[in-house]
Formats: structure tokens, sequence, C-alpha cells
């Protein structure tokens, strides 16, 4: 039985209630390559892309976990969309994301991942342009 370590899901099937980006976009570190002197940053295994972190607060009342880390894979800093007025947080979707799951002491625990990040689309309306991995000009 080939049974995969990741599952494709969508992000209306994580994030039913939505999401909003926290903190800013980080780029993560390979603690096993890096020295005190020099830095080494991760890189994805599979796209050999750097690998970098955001913050979410799940908007579901009933999420057991309220912030979740998304690692988004992409050759430069991932741009966030545009705060929106009066309020505190951005909202934000991902695309081509990935659920891995993985067992943290007695606990279920899930790494997620994704392709690209990008402002929410209007309800019912596909997005005919992305705040996407690739939009970023911040070279890593």
């Amino acid at each position: 039985m080939a049974i995969p370590h990741n599952f494709r899901v969508t992000f209306d099937e994580a994030f039913p209630h939505g999401c909003y980006m926290v903190g800013e976009v980080e780029q993560i570190k390979d603690f096993e390559a890096s020295t005190a002197s020099k830095p080494v940053f991760a890189r994805d295994k599979a796209t050999g892309e750097f690998v970098w972190q955001v913050t979410v607060v799940d908007c579901d009342p009933d999420a057991r976990d309220k912030t979740v880390k998304i690692k988004v894979s992409s050759p430069v800093r991932p741009v966030p969309p545009a705060p929106l007025a009066g309020l505190p947080f951005i909202p934000v979707e991902f695309d081509g994301m990935t659920v891995t799951p993985w067992l943290n002491g007695q606990r279920i625990a899930y790494s997620v991942r994704a392709r690209e990040m990008r402002a929410p689309r209007a309800a019912g309306k596909p997005s005919t342009a992305s705040a996407g991995s690739a939009a970023g000009k911040d070279a890593a």
C-alpha cells in the first residue's frame, strides 16, 4: 500500500473560517548546517527553494490550536497581501497546501506547507491576481 507521508488539502478544508497573518514572514535557518558566525538557510528537499515561515491565527472558533505556522517554499521572500484598513491582522490564503502528521509525545501534531501565499479571493470569484511567493522582490 502506497500511503503518502503528506496529504494535499485545499485552503478551504484547512481553514474553513479563514485565517489572519500575525508577525512577519521569516526565513527558516538550517540549524544543523549553520554555525554561530555563518547562518545557513533551510531549503525545500523537493524543490531546492528557500523555506519561509508564516504564523497565522485560525478563525475557526472550535480550532484546537489557534495559531498555526505555515512553511512556504519560494526562491524569494513571499510578499504578504496589503493590510486592510481597520483590521489589526492581515487576512491571507494559501495555495498548494499539504499537511504532514507527526507524533509529538502522545499527541498528533501537523506540519503545514504551502506553495503560495496570497490575498483572500472575493466570495465566489476566482482571483485574477495574487500576492504569491514569486511576486516578492527581496532575494534571500
